[in-house]
């Protein structure tokens, strides 16, 4: 069974993922809180104000309180600044299985080293250290950006969830669902590293 996840500081070369608190919220806000582009896919509205944002980073929270998630500020190394969120959640011990979820990045972290490493990072601490046997995601059917990525990975798709959840609009939102599993696990961290190698 995999230990219970406690939040913990993920230390790579060109990120550090810690835990999310309410001193990263004007860092965030800055790097991509007010722009729609970023929060197209994710299920909150774009968050107009620090104001909003820190609502967001509050509840998040509240649930890393209460045992049910793991948020990560993701700080770029070089800058010394948050850039983006992660989050490990729903994770379910009698299957071993968790989820990373509401991960976003301010736009000019898009398709960078520091997107590369946070998957690495987080999907270690899943698989090796907390001993997760499958990581999962469940990503809108209309990204097709971040559907490419973690496919890119070495996620497969599972399931097409129809109106899974409902959007911030009120319109239903579908889901795809994809996985891995630790027996891909290494083949796919070799790629990660292989990527952050060649920059």
């Amino acid at each position: 069974m995999p230990s219970f996840p406690a939040p913990t500081v993920l230390q790579g070369h060109h990120v550090r993922l810690e835990p999310l608190a309410l001193h990263h919220v004007p860092a965030l806000f800055q790097a991509g809180g007010d722009d729609d582009e970023v929060w197209r896919w994710l299920s909150r509205p774009t968050p107009h104000s620090e104001d909003e944002l820190r609502a967001i980073v509050s509840q998040h929270i509240e649930e890393v309180d209460a045992g049910k998630r793991l948020s990560f500020a993701v700080t770029s190394r070089d800058q010394d600044t948050a850039i983006g969120t992660t989050n490990l959640h729903s994770w379910n011990q009698p299957h071993d299985r968790v989820e990373i979820g509401g991960t976003w990045f301010g736009r000019r972290w898009w398709r960078t080293a520091a997107n590369t490493e946070t998957k690495l990072l987080t999907m270690t601490h899943a698989f090796e250290t907390l001993g997760f046997t499958a990581v999962v995601w469940r990503i809108d059917v209309g990204n097709i950006r971040s559907q490419e990525a973690i496919v890119r990975v070495g996620a497969r798709l599972q399931a097409r969830l129809p109106a899974a959840l409902v959007r911030h609009d009120g319109t239903p939102r579908d889901l795809l669902l994809y996985a891995m599993h630790q027996d891909d696990w290494a083949a796919a961290k070799a790629r990660l590293v292989d990527r952050l190698a060649r920059g």
